[in-house]
Parts: C-alpha cells; sequence; structure tokens
C-alpha cells in the first residue's frame, strides 16, 4: 500500500504504536534492525538514523563506518505477534551516506535500479516465491535440535501433520501484515512445510519474503521450535528450496499468458537470458555449502535445461491460466538474499530479450532418472560452492548489477566459509555449524 509520510506519521500517534523497528539487509540477505520511539520518526524520514556500518558484514570499514537509514513510508507493517497494546511498527529503510548519497551495497537499492532499468525497456516483472522450511524441536535450554516436529509427508493431515496449527497462526499473521497467503501444505520431509502467497512486484516480493522468514522463525520460537530454512538439513531427507515464479508484463500485459501471441518471443527470449547467465550467478542464488547437497537430488535441478511442468527442470513453465502463467525457477534456496537474487534474474533475462536470444528445445524426460546418453552433452550448475565463486569471479555480467566492493566483501565471505568448511573431516557437522541456525 502507498502511503504519504503525512499519513504514516498520523497512524502512528493514533494507534498507540509505541516502537518502531528501522530494517534493512547485509549484503547476504540477513536482516538487521534499529528500534527508534515514535517521536524519532519524523526525523528518521528527513534526517535518517545513523548506525556503525562497520559492525555489518560486507559494508563498511571501521575508518569510514557512518551510514543513515532512512525509513520508505509504503513498507510499514504493524508486527501482528506483539502487543496490542504498546503497538510495534517496521519499516524497510533506504541507506545513505551522511553526504546523501546512496550507499552502494544497499541491496533493496540495487534491486531498485534493475527495476527502473527494465521498466524503461518497456518491462516489468511480477514476483512469487515458494519458500519450504524445517519445523524442528529444542532442547530443555531452548537450542534446536535436528528432531523433526514431526513424521509427516507431502500433504498429510493431522495427526502425520502436527505443523498444521503452526501454518495456520502463520497465515492468520500474513494477513494482519497485509501479505496475502494463498495456500499451505506439509513437504517431503518430517517436519517440512512450505506456505504460499501471492505475487507482487520485484522489490515487495523481496521485502516480503524477508518478513516471511522472521515471521515463521518467531512463531516457530512461540511454540517451543526451531525453524530451518537451510537448504538440506537433514543428510538423508528432502531439501528446501525457495522457487522463483517470475511473470513478465510488457503494455500491461503478462507475455507469459498467450503462446500464440507474437510477444511470446519476449518470454523465450527471457529465459533464455537467465539460462544463459545461471551459472554464473548460481554464488547468489545457492550461497551456502550445504546448497550443493540438495542440487540434483528430491526434485532440486542439476542440469542446466528447461521445460513445460516436468518438476526435474531448472525451469519449468507450470500449468496455469491468465495472470498466473510464468516461469518457475527451481534451482535458488533461501540461503540467497532475495533482493540480489532478484536483480540479477531480472537483469540476465532482459539482456535475453535485448540480444534476442533463441531459447533452445525443452528437455521432457525425468532428468532424475536418466541415463548417461541422455545427458552428455547437457551443461550443469556448479557442484559446490567453490565452483559457484570461481564462475562469479569471471563474470562481467554481475559487475552490470552489483558494485565491485560489494562483489569483492561478498566472495571474500564465502571463500572464508569454504576454507572453513575444507578444514573440518565431518562436512555435514561443518554445515550444520556454519548455517544451521542462520538459516
Amino acid at each position: 500500500m502507498d502511503y504519504k509520510t503525512s499519513e504514516v506519521l498520523e497512524f502512528i500517534e493514533e494507534n498507540d504504536v509505541k516502537f518502531i523497528k528501522l530494517a534493512f539487509c547485509d549484503i547476504f540477505g540477513n536482516q538487521k534492525n534499529i528500534t527508534i520511539m515514535p517521536t524519532e520518526l519524523k526525523r528518521a524520514f528527513y534526517e535518517g538514523v545513523s548506525f556503525d556500518a562497520s559492525a555489518v558484514t560486507g559494508f563498511m570499514k571501521v575508518e569510514e563506518s557512518d551510514l543513515l537509514l532512512f525509513p520508505e513510508a509504503n513498507t510499514m507493517y504493524l508486527l501482528p505477534w506483539r502487543p496490542q497494546h504498546g503497538r510495534i511498527v517496521r519499516f524497510f529503510c533506504n541507506i545513505k551516506h551522511p553526504d546523501g548519497r546512496d550507499f552502494e551495497g544497499d541491496c533493496r537499492n540495487i534491486l531498485k535500479e534493475v527495476i527502473k532499468d527494465s521498466k524503461q525497456k518497456g518491462f516489468t516483472c511480477k514476483i512469487g516465491c515458494e519458500s519450504e522450511f524445517y519445523l524442528f524441536e529444542q532442547d530443555e535450554f531452548g537450542n534446536p535440535t535436528m528432531i523433526p516436529y514431526d513424521k509427516g509427508t507431502y500433504c498429510d493431515i493431522y495427526p502425520n501433520d502436527r505443523c498444521e496449527n503452526i501454518r495456520r497462526d502463520i497465515c492468520l499473521s500474513l494477513e494482519e501484515m497485509g501479505i496475502k497467503p494463498t495456500s499451505s501444505h506439509h513437504e517431503q520431509g518430517p517436519g517440512q512445510n512450505e506456505i504460499d502467497y501471492e505475487y507482487s512486484n520485484a522489490l515487495s516480493a523481496a521485502d516480503n519474503l524477508i518478513s516471511f522468514r522472521s515471521l515463521v522463525k518467531t512463531k516457530a520460537c512461540e511454540n517451543g521450535l526451531f525453524a530451518s530454512f537451510m537448504p538440506r538439513p537433514l543428510e538423508t531427507e528432502c531439501g528446501s528450496g525457495l522457487h522463483i515464479n517470475i511473470s513478465l508484463y510488457k503494455d500491461n500485459k503478462n507475455i507469459f499468458e498467450d503462446k500464440n501471441d507474437k510477444q511470446y518471443k519476449y518470454a523465450e527470449s527471457f529465459i533464455s537470458g537467465i539460462l544463459n547467465r545461471i551459472e554464473e550467478i548460481t554464488l547468489f542464488l545457492n550461497s551456502s555449502t550445504n546448497s550443493y547437497k540438495r542440487l540434483g537430488k528430491d526434485k532440486a535441478p542439476k542440469y542446466i535445461t528447461w521445460s513445460k511442468e516436468n518438476r526435474s527442470q531448472l525451469i519449468r513453465i507450470p500449468a496455469s491460466k491468465g495472470d498466473r502463467c510464468r516461469m518457475e525457477l527451481r534451482s535458488p534456496d533461501s540461503s540467497c538474499n532475495p533482493y540480489i537474487a532478484f536483480a540479477l534474474l531480472i537483469k540476465a533475462g532482459i539482456e535475453g530479450i535485448e540480444k534476442n536470444l533463441q531459447l533452445c528445445n525443452p528437455h521432457n524426460i525425468n532428468l532424475f532418472n536418466a541415463n548417461d546418453n541422455e545427458v552428455k552433452n547437457l551443461k550443469t550448475l556448479p557442484d559446490n560452492l567453490n565452483e559457484a565463486i570461481n564462475n562469479a569471479l569471471n563474470s562481467e555480467f554481475i559487475k552490470t548489477v552489483l558494485p565491485q566492493k560489494t562483489i569483492n566483501n561478498y566472495i571474500d565471505d564465502k571463500k572464508q566459509e569454504w576454507d572453513i568448511y575444507n578444514s573440518i573431516t565431518d562436512k555435514f557437522k561443518a554445515e550444520k555449524e556454519l548455517y544451521f541456525e542462520k538459516f
């Protein structure tokens, strides 16, 4: 919803709001926030609120550490899990230097620039995310265990599905936040769930995903559980993906909708653009060592292919009608920063349109059961984090989206993670130590 600054200030005064959270993300998509009192909000809108950027991974050095948060009025959310008396409101913020310049590492602004560029070229995207997660029990000290909350499987019902009430609570809270849930169900793994919500423009979709992750973890904690978005938290069970659905619009028309329309060629070139750049950008879609334990298994793709409806492919065109017509990218997981991920995907797709790239033939076989001859000529996604890092290092395309300093900070951090991972004999133990509570 589009709020004006004056409307927000009036709402805060009239609705017993006592605390205001100014939220932002580091370059890895981890949400941070500073809490201010309502009396400080007007100043925050016009002057910003300073914070120590040297304390945020990947931002600034200590000798140049001051940055400012400017709340964006139309991102106001009432946090529904907080008291109705003495309410708490949260805003997503723009990050600026003290002299008023945009901070180069502000991932929301990076996405905004890509959206602006694509609009100037006549295209806009709507994005919907399907984010899977596990619910685990906690020990007597409140620490997460590796014990799933139930033993349910795909679309089970109670009592096999013990997660139903928590999903319902999450859906109701999403509605209170103005994010419309569309469906929810138990996924294949024990304690694994999926909740889907309505599509929106790319920036709102990224904001909503950050909100969704926070809400899921909060509701799990309130129920004495731990929610994990880790790509493959259990070695012998299904991994958790972040399927990214993209609809492409030109002249207010979804060009994925009618395959017989002459504009459908743009949809094909958009897909081709993403396939063309996917190896280079995988680091930013699958950013943990654990990500690569998921790919190639349990309907998580490995080969750089596309098809209609086939869930073994990297990109599929789901069976849908009307405004829901779209492409679905099935490789990403929730270790990614959605602002950066969406920016790279949109840029790659628009590049495909600009270069009039022709879409390769679809692969309609089940790639999980394919023999060597059927896959021998197919390109694959990176096998591990180190290979993804090297692909990103050699990419000129990424530099057209991300500032060099952000690329360097991101890759340096991932190199350190790879070194830590390699220094521990028990690889899965290393991943749990690195990522389990983080995702």
